[in-house]
């Protein structure tokens, strides 16, 4: 099997590398009684044999391709040896995103348990997203939890002889030669599609003062009775997965992500995972335009809009994707500039659904969790990032032990950026739509909103599982 990385992996490092940024994907399991550390030692040693055991090794040929190789080093189980109140779980949780990963040197992902003092623990596995997306880290839980092993093995670093790795990485890029052909004839159409505008907001030219500052996005996770999720989509005539898109325009318009005519533009990503994929990130993405103003009393406009997207992205492939070939040959600073592209601009705001887990990804000790949540996190980001991308927006949603999470994201230039201000906005769309949420693993938090419910009694928010990835 080759281990040359996918251009969309390639595309995926050469980005996060331009802009000094790390994209982390952090899963967290609750425990409303002590967690069994033999049991996580050995999900811990399984995940060290699973999907989640490579690194990323740069060609030596500056125009070459990337290869997966075996991790050189990885992270031991961290064991909290001091017990925290429940009030500083998400303290704690920032702490271990900001724990130093890397997809190219290692370790790539950190385990980490955090006993409570009223009783009870909390997990965290930050796992770099140059590794894995959210569906695969999904299976590289289940077969951790289920004592499987990945079956490839990959080749160790350095194992290439220089001459050999510059002779094989060449012919790699002569046999890329046709594609690379396309990318430009697509480049320079793009470009002349693009050269007037096409209607969207842009992200602005000046730069804020303090440029250089780091920035700490503002996050939110809450938890929805599955069948409540359910029965709301179905009386608005959509489904779970426009449900959260509608849920998503709702947030995009309260904080001002909208085009000059009031219309949001979701993102919504769609698995192409298949078995055996040896590719991070197996997706593609389909963009739809909506009114965000019936989307909380009618959700048809949104599914139609939705099933259009997917029927055309079959048929007519995004126009970016066709640019990928072209990345590897791509100085920096100009890999950098193509980052904004990348993000969709100012109007955009990502609906990502992983859909039904599987039942193990709740059993990280053996036994199921009380809670889990999967967060998408930007470790790195500065003013001047948010500002020449326009910002960030971004739900990231899932169905495990039956119940429903949302975690979101979000930057928005020239606003507050609190997660006060965040679990306001999002209270307020909650309420929209009238779905009671819980706020799972913290203390009452400061939020507006009558259907948002604070509580400690985290059995409240268990129900019966029903799947819903890519439905329309």
């Amino acid at each position: 099997m080759s281990n040359v990385l996918d251009l969309y992996d390639q595309t995926y490092f050469s980005f996060e590398r331009a802009a000094g940024v790390t994209n982390l994907l952090q899963c967290v399991w609750v425990y409303n009684r002590a967690v069994d550390i033999d049991g996580l030692r050995r999900f811990h040693q399984h995940l060290q044999r699973g999907l989640l055991s490579r690194r990323i090794e740069p060609s030596p040929l500056p125009v070459g391709r990337h290869r997966w190789v075996s991790p050189s080093g990885q992270s031991e189980l961290e064991i909290g040896a001091t017990a925290r109140p429940r009030a500083e779980f998400d303290a704690w949780l920032d702490e271990q995103a900001n724990t130093p990963l890397d997809a190219e040197h290692g370790p790539g992902w950190h385990l980490a348990v955090l006993p409570f003092t009223e009783g009870g623990a909390g997990v965290s596995l930050v796992a770099s997203h140059c590794l894995i997306d959210g569906v695969g880290l999904c299976e590289a839980l289940a077969d951790a939890a289920s004592g499987r092993h990945d079956p490839i093995n990959w080749p160790a670093g350095g194992s290439r002889r220089r001459w050999q790795a510059l002779r094989e990485d060449t012919r790699q890029t002569v046999r890329d030669i046709p594609a690379i052909g396309r990318a430009v004839v697509a480049a320079a159409r793009f470009a002349r599609h693009h050269r007037g505008g096409d209607g969207a907001a842009t992200a602005p030219t000046v730069l804020p003062a303090r440029a250089d500052e780091r920035v700490t996005l503002s996050t939110a996770t809450i938890f929805v009775d599955a069948d409540e999720w359910d029965a709301r989509a179905d009386s608005l005539g959509g489904t779970s997965n426009t449900l959260l898109a509608g849920l998503a325009a709702r947030l995009a318009q309260r904080v001002g992500r909208v085009t000059a005519d009031g219309s949001v533009t979701p993102s919504i990503p769609v698995n192409e995972r298949t078995a055996g994929d040896t590719r991070a990130n197996a997706i593609t993405n389909v963009d739809i335009t909506v009114d965000p103003a019936p989307a909380a009393t009618d959700l048809r406009d949104i599914r139609a809009a939705t099933k259009q997207a997917l029927i055309r992205s079959n048929e007519v492939p995004d126009q970016r994707w066709a640019l990928l070939p072209l990345v590897p040959l791509l100085p920096q600073r100009l890999t950098k500039r193509m980052v904004g592209l990348a993000t969709g601009g100012t109007t955009n705001v990502v609906s990502s659904n992983l859909g039904a887990t599987h039942p193990a990804v709740n059993r990280p000790d053996g036994t199921d969790a009380d809670y889990f949540a999967m967060r998408s996190l930007y470790r790195g980001v500065t003013k001047a990032i948010m500002h020449r991308t326009g910002g960030v927006l971004a739900l990231l949603s899932g169905r495990v032990h039956q119940q429903v999470f949302v975690s979101v994201l979000a930057y928005q230039p020239d606003r507050p950026n609190s997660n006060d201000d965040l679990w306001s906005d999002l209270s307020s769309a909650l309420n929209d739509f009238s779905l009671t949420a819980t706020t799972g693993w913290d203390v009452p938090k400061p939020v507006s909103g009558a259907r948002v419910s604070n509580t400690s009694d985290w059995a409240d928010a268990i129900c019966r599982p029903s799947g819903f990835v890519r439905t329309v």
